[in-house]
């Protein structure tokens, strides 16, 4: 699983003019999944993003009570090396990513997490308002 976590002044999600997701200072994670990943390590990029000490303060969600907006991202996985058209076979299809993604959710909420989500597979209109700017790279293939 892959996240682009940002910090944020202010985050929102729309789909179809609705909003369906809004939070103001905490964290937008856009999510990706693979083909490999699992749902231990959904649970493990949950707790890695919600212990980071990356907002105002160096104080993580869980010490602010900040909330995080996620989002499905599947071109996180995207492949330019060759040609000019995105190549989409690293990224999982809907039957094995969109359980990971709920999967994510449902550990960040029983970490205590309050969560506020996109709409999986809809055409989605992001707004956010990044705070520093700060955006990590998160990469469960990355972590130890």
């Amino acid at each position: 699983m892959k996240a682009i976590a940002q910090r944020v002044s202010r985050a929102s999600v729309t789909v179809d003019g609705h909003t369906v997701g809004e939070i103001g200072v905490g964290l937008l994670i856009l999510l990706g999944v693979s083909h490999e990943d699992t749902p231990e390590q959904a649970r493990q990029l949950a707790e890695k993003i919600w212990r980071l000490r990356i907002l105002e303060g160096e104080l993580s969600c869980q010490q602010a009570g900040a909330p995080l907006l996620v989002v499905s991202q599947f071109t996180l996985y995207g492949d330019v090396r060759k040609g000019r058209r995105p190549s989409w076979t690293r990224a999982a299809g809907r039957n094995h990513s969109e359980p990971l993604y709920e999967e994510f959710i449902a550990q960040l909420r029983q970490l205590g997490a309050h969560v506020e989500t996109g709409t999986f597979g809809a055409m989605m209109d992001v707004e956010s308002i990044n705070s520093g700017p700060f955006t990590l790279i998160v990469d469960t293939a990355e972590l130890a």
